[in-house]
C-alpha cells in the first residue's frame, strides 16, 4: 500500500473535477443541455476506447440497472450543471456532496440496511451545514439550492443501484453507459435550444469530457492504492479548490456564514467515512 502515490492521485482528481467545474461556471451562456453533451462524448471517446482495446463487451449483465443508473446519474449531473449557474462553485461542490445522506436513508428502505446512532449525529452536523448556507448566507440562490439538492438526492440513489449492480459489471462498461446516456439525453434536450459555440468555447467545451475523465481515472487509482478510510476524505479537497478557482476566476466572494456552512458540511461527512472505516478494522 503506497499511501503517498494514493494521495497524489486522490489530489489529481481532485483537481481535475475541480478544473471541469469551473469551465461549466465559465460557460455561462453556453446551454446546459450542450455542456452536458460535450461533457458525455469527450469522455465515450475515452471509455469505447478502452473497451474495445482490452476486447471488453459493451453490453452489460444487468441492462435494467445500468439503464436506471446512467438515467439518475444523467439528471443529476444536469441539475448539478444547471446549479452552478445559480451558486458560487464552491458552495455548489458543498452542497452536492450532501449526497451519501441521502444514500443513507435509502439504503435503509431498499438494502435494509441499518444506520448506526453516531452516523446520524454526522448527517445533523451537515445538515445544519446546509441550512447555515441558506438561512444566514443572504447570497445563496434558492432556486440553485432546490437544483443542487435534488441532484443531491439522486447521486445517493445512484450509490444505491451501483451498489445493486455489485461487480457483475466492469466498472467502465457502467461509466460507458452513464455517459451513452448522458450524451444522447442532453443532445435530445439541446434540440431546439442549441447556440453554437463561439471563440474558446469550443477547446473548453471538449475540455470537460476530459477533465471528467481523469478525475475518474485517478479516483479509482487512489482507491485500488491505499484504504478507503485515507483516500475516501480526500475526496473533498475539490471543495477546497473549486472554492480557490472560484475567487481567482469568478470573483466569487464567500461570506463567513458560507464558509462555516461548507465547514460543517464536509466535516460531518469526513467523520462519517472515518466512523465507516474504523467499523470495517
Amino acid at each position: 500500500m503506497d499511501v503517498k502515490q494514493a494521495i497524489k492521485f486522490m489530489i489529481l482528481s481532485t483537481m481535475a473535477f475541480a478544473c471541469m467545474n469551473a469551465v461549466v461556471k465559465y460557460l455561462g451562456n453556453v446551454n446546459t443541455f450542450q455542456i452536458v453533451f460535450f461533457r458525455s462524448l469527450g469522455s465515450l471517446f475515452f471509455t469505447f476506447g478502452y473497451l474495445i482495446k482490452n476486447k471488453i463487451p459493451f453490453i452489460g449483465n444487468k441492462n435494467k440497472l445500468l439503464i436506471l443508473r446512467s438515467l439518475t446519474g444523467a439528471t443529476s449531473m444536469i441539475l448539478f450543471f444547471m446549479s452552478v449557474k445559480y451558486l458560487s462553485v464552491g458552495t455548489a461542490v458543498s452542497l452536492r456532496y450532501t449526497a451519501p445522506i441521502f444514500a443513507a436513508i435509502f439504503a435503509i428502505f431498499i438494502l435494509k440496511e441499518r444506520v448506526k446512532l453516531v452516523q446520524w449525529v454526522f448527517f445533523i452536523v451537515s445538515f445544519i451545514g446546509v441550512l447555515v448556507l441558506k438561512g444566514l448566507d443572504s447570497q445563496i440562490d434558492s432556486f440553485g439550492l432546490l437544483l443542487v439538492l435534488t441532484a443531491a438526492i439522486l447521486s445517493g440513489l445512484v450509490y444505491i443501484i451501483i451498489n445493486k449492480i455489485g461487480q457483475s459489471e466492469h466498472p467502465v462498461v457502467v461509466v460507458n453507459y452513464f455517459m451513452f446516456t448522458a450524451m444522447v439525453l442532453g443532445g435530445v434536450l439541446s434540440i431546439g435550444h442549441w447556440v453554437t459555440p463561439t471563440g474558446v468555447e469550443w477547446p473548453l467545451l471538449l475540455s470537460l469530457g476530459v477533465f471528467g475523465y481523469f478525475g475518474q481515472i485517478y479516483m479509482t487509482k487512489a482507491f485500488q492504492t491505499a484504504s478507503t478510510t485515507i483516500i475516501a476524505p480526500l475526496k473533498y479537497v475539490e471543495v477546497v479548490f473549486s472554492l480557490l478557482l472560484g475567487v481567482a476566476l469568478f470573483n466569487e466572494v464567500y461570506t463567513f456564514w458560507s464558509l462555516f456552512g461548507m465547514v460543517l458540511i464536509i466535516s460531518g461527512l469526513v467523520l462519517n467515512v472515518w466512523y465507516k472505516g474504523r467499523l470495517k478494522q
